[in-house]
């Protein structure tokens, strides 16, 4: 259960500096960047996976690019649902999905270098 805590916090934490290094993407406080944590793993277990089948032939064209875009709407997506957190523009929802997947990974590698 502390695990689990600790990923949760990381992972608001990577949010914060994810939303202060990429223009257009905004997050109120540490509260807000907690709830939009959960949201942003709740989207990413239930609607990533059917994004990325439904896109399959996209994503095949395009050598797995298209999953960038993917990304990008999940992130967009749990912007939206989000009290506290926004992003405005698509673009920046792409980088900042792929700032919060390189961020997350080094915080993990770093901090539980057996299970990254």
């Amino acid at each position: 259960m502390t695990a689990v805590l600790v990923h949760w916090v990381l992972a608001a934490l990577v949010l914060m500096v994810t939303a202060h290094a990429v223009p257009g993407m905004e997050v109120k406080n540490f509260v807000s960047a907690l709830l939009a944590s959960l949201i942003v793993g709740v989207v990413n277990t239930v609607l990533w996976p059917v994004l990325a089948f439904l896109t399959f032939p996209l994503t095949l064209v395009t050598f797995g690019l298209f999953l960038l875009v993917v990304n990008g709407i999940c992130l967009k997506l749990a912007a939206g649902l989000s009290p506290g957190f926004s992003i405005k523009g698509f673009f920046p929802a792409i980088v900042g999905s792929v700032m919060l997947t390189i961020l997350g990974w080094l915080v993990r590698f770093v901090l539980f270098p057996g299970r990254a």
